[in-house]
Order: structure tokens, then sequence, then C-alpha cells
């Protein structure tokens, strides 16, 4: 059974966000575990810097921290099991750290279907996969 279930969320891509939310939802229900979305904001790269204000990443992460929050209040869960976290750096690392530092002993995420791009330049599903310290499903849409 799992307890601590980590589900990445792309506020860019809530139709892929959806099926992964609801299977781990479904999860967590039946084993009366607790559940966390996680979204990574990406940093912006350093050339960009002086075209944006000053606290862009305040705003941003203001923003997605809303957007989370807003997806949290939907899934199918008491919300009292239900927390939410959003972190700033590169996304599989992030997730990673979440888990560790989180506890979890599921990450569930979102992917596409296998295309030729993701075999070429791989994709943060497989990064996780490969390097969790816990057990990963991956939903396809």
């Amino acid at each position: 059974m799992f307890r601590t279930i980590l589900v990445a969320v792309d506020l860019a891509d809530l139709n892929l966000a959806k099926p992964a939310i609801e299977e781990a939802s479904a999860l967590a229900n039946h084993s009366g575990g607790a559940l966390r979305l996680i979204n990574v904001q990406t940093m912006l790269p350093a050339t960009f810097m002086d075209y944006v204000p000053e606290d862009f990443d305040r705003q941003i992460t203001e923003n997605a921290q809303a957007q989370l929050r807003h997806v949290s209040e939907h899934v199918p869960l008491d919300q009292s099991r239900v927390s939410y976290t959003v972190r700033v750096g590169g996304i599989y690392p992030e997730i990673l750290s979440e888990a560790e530092q989180w506890g979890a002993d599921l990450i569930v995420v979102g992917s596409h279907r296998p295309a030729m791009s993701t075999y070429l330049l791989g994709s943060n599903a497989k990064t996780v996969a490969r390097h969790a310290k816990c057990s990963v499903l991956i939903v396809r849409e």
C-alpha cells in the first residue's frame, strides 16, 4: 500500500495531469494515504533577466501556487489528506528531491505517448523512473 503519494503536475498541460491525479487519488483513497501535488517552475535563463520585472520569480511562483491550490481543491479526497508545493529548478531533480524530503513511497507522473522526440531527447518521466528511490507510476494520457 502506498501511503505518501507525490504527483507531478504540469500546469501548462492539465489534460496530462488529470489522469495522473485521478489514479493517485484512487490509490490514496484505497490505502488511506496522503497525496501531494508538485509543480516545478524552471528557472528563467540569465540572458532574459534584463527584460523581466525584479520580482518576476516571486510572481511566477505565486501564480503557480494559486493554480496548484485550485487543482488541489478538485482532488477527490478529503482535503486534509491533500497538500501541494511549488519548487523552482530542474523538473526531475526537484521532483526527486521533494519525494525524498517528503518521504514519498510512490511518485505518479503523467506522460505523453512515446514519440521520436522523446526517444531522442528523453523525458522527465523516464528520468524520474530511472533515478527515484521509491516506486514510480507513469500514467499515459
